[in-house]
């Protein structure tokens, strides 16, 4: 499947100097050499969730990337919906955190002047959030919005970004999970897992480019592509502190 790369840019004064990332998400267990070629110089690749498919089963290539990908760039990598609901996660994560991947479940680290989160998938729907899990996760978020540097964060649902995100301090958060859409029409997608028929955040960015959204690397087992090439991102935060240097 032949798969965009796509270039964007967020200027920001929090950092002192530019870093451009690799933003992956759904790689669904297939092939990525691809992508691995397209970020070499990149200062660190960012995946956010489902390296492995629940559908399909097995993890032969998402394995072979955990192993790989960190010759290219540091790897930061957030849980999504095909690893908490997948019977290899256990495994999978095992071997996670013997190799030399970065995994941000509920937690944040500092980068070289950035402040990287992330928020695990959960096992609700966004709906269910307001009761079940809102509280700890806004705590989460709002305990990293009060770091110093760009507060960047990967969520693998876009769809949680209004219900615990949106509005806290972070600058930017980066999702995948809503595969473009599936079938794009005059710029809108389709349908969306966790947001339904007409789904509000497929692609791009959203609320004043707070939230990127990613097609994704690949397809889900259960429903074709029409008109919405897969993705992966180059995303540089460029500093403003240079230009006025």
């Amino acid at each position: 499947m032949k798969r965009q790369i796509n270039r964007v840019t967020v200027d920001s004064g929090s950092i002192e100097e530019s870093l451009t990332f690799a933003f992956i998400s759904d790689l669904h267990n297939a092939p990525y050499d691809d992508a691995l070629q397209a970020a070499r110089g990149v200062d660190a690749i960012l995946v956010t969730g489902d390296l492995l498919d629940r559908h399909r089963g097995g993890m032969h290539h998402a394995l072979r990337f955990i192993q790989e990908a960190p010759d290219t760039a540091p790897v930061f990598f957030s849980v999504g919906n095909h690893e908490t609901r997948n019977e290899d996660w256990p495994e999978f994560r095992k071997l996670l955190e013997k190799s030399r991947v970065t995994v941000l479940d509920d937690r944040f680290v500092h980068f070289r002047g950035v402040v990287l989160g992330g928020l695990t998938s959960r096992e609700v729907d966004s709906h269910r959030l307001e009761k079940d899990q809102k509280p700890e996760m806004r705590r989460f978020v709002s305990c990293m919005a009060r770091e110093d540097g760009f507060k960047l964060l990967m969520c693998h649902h876009p769809e949680y970004y209004p219900v615990v995100v949106q509005g806290q301090g972070i600058d930017l958060t980066l999702s995948g999970h809503a595969h473009g859409g599936q079938v794009q029409l005059f710029g809108h997608g389709l349908y969306a897992p966790g947001q339904g028929i007409l789904p509000k955040y497929t692609h791009g960015f959203y609320d004043d480019e707070h939230l990127l959204v990613s097609r994704g690397m690949t397809n889900s087992a259960h429903a074709p592509r029409l008109w919405n090439p897969c993705e992966m991102i180059l995303l540089t935060i460029k500093s403003t502190q240079e230009r006025k240097g």
